[in-house]
């Protein structure tokens, strides 16, 4: 179980423009319903109101990380199998759960892409019996997020591909020599040493990015501590608020890290919240960190929202799926 479970994690977390392409619409294929981050489970109506089922609902229905407010991670709905046809069968994000002693000795999953529409994704869940199923969500609860989370970014970064802001693009070939795609509305930009800030302005709701680069060291940079510490010197000398004295910072209790892989590279991943020092502006931030090992240097590439008295989980995420689209100067040459 172990094994399958590493295994699966790797394959959850890798974003690349490939598995973008692995999810394009067939010429046949219909278009999938419902919108982000909405999902439908496929299980018996008796089995999901006990034990498994409420283990798959929990784990459902936890809160996005790095956020203000408690905001659900999907938009859940339910159907039994027997019904599972017709407009159900198009829906972009289904869980079939899958019990049959016969045919399995522990819990495992399936995925499958497109298989009656197009942009889908399917998870089936298999287990022997409802306990192992209950114990084998609840082991693997991260990986059930983080599989529908990334094919919502896939979708938006294929978006992306098909209309993004050349004129950042362009900015960031041309400072850091890396590629990445931004959405056409960050039209204000910022520049600072080893440094680019990219915003929209819009007043209600601010969208920002942020690139910047340092020397790397050795493999301590890739703590929380260091981290903080490197972001708010960054912040606190390019992004002033609107008095002396006033800048961004970070507010360090709130900051969750984890390593991921993106470019099959190691990265390091950060969320939590930003604060304007002075002020009471605030919002979440996500945060990647990867070393440019041609240059020995450390990229960091960011988003952070200022939407008060708003949901800001599908606005987060929406932003955030640019970040996976990030190329280091290793990643562009040809044979990568």
């Amino acid at each position: 179980m172990k094994k399958n479970l590493i295994y699966f994690m790797l394959f959850a977390f890798v974003l690349t423009l490939s598995s973008c392409g692995g999810q394009k619409k067939g010429v046949f294929s219909p278009t999938s319903s419902g919108n982000p981050y909405e999902l439908i489970v496929i299980i018996n109506n008796d089995m999901w109101e006990r034990p498994a089922g409420r283990a798959i609902y929990n784990v459902l229905d936890s809160d996005v990380p790095g956020l203000p407010q408690s905001e659900r991670s999907f938009r859940i709905m339910q159907a039994s199998p027997n019904i599972f046809d017709g407009t159900l069968k198009i829906i972009r994000n289904i869980i079939i759960v899958d019990v049959q002693k016969d045919a399995y000795t522990k819990g495992s999953f399936k995925t499958a892409y497109n298989t009656y529409a197009a942009p889908q994704a399917i998870l089936t869940i298999q287990a022997p019996d409802e306990k192992v199923l209950a114990e084998f969500v609840e082991e693997n609860k991260q990986v059930v997020i983080d599989y529908f989370t990334r094919a919502e970014m896939n979708r938006q970064i294929a978006l992306l591909e098909a209309q993004h802001n050349d004129y950042i693009s362009t900015k960031v070939a041309s400072m850091f020599d890396c590629d990445i795609w931004l959405p056409g509305n960050l039209k204000s930009t910022k520049l600072g040493e080893d440094f680019l800030w990219a915003s929209s302005n819009s007043g209600a709701t601010d969208l920002s990015f942020a690139i910047y680069s340092y020397p790397y060291t050795d493999k301590e940079t890739f703590t929380k501590e260091y981290f903080v510490a490197k972001r708010d010197s960054f912040m606190q000398a390019n992004i002033p608020g609107a008095q002396e004295g006033m800048y961004v910072t970070t507010d360090a209790k709130t900051v969750q890290t984890r390593a991921i892989t993106l470019q099959d590279q190691y990265t390091f991943e950060a969320r939590g919240l930003w604060r304007m020092k002075g002020d009471f502006m605030g919002g979440p931030f996500v945060s990647i960190s990867r070393v440019d090992e041609i240059n020995n240097r450390v990229i960091t590439a960011e988003i952070f929202v200022y939407s008060p008295d708003k949901q800001k989980k599908n606005i987060v995420r929406s932003l955030e799926a640019s970040l996976y689209t990030l190329k280091l100067p290793k990643d562009r040459q040809p044979n990568n």
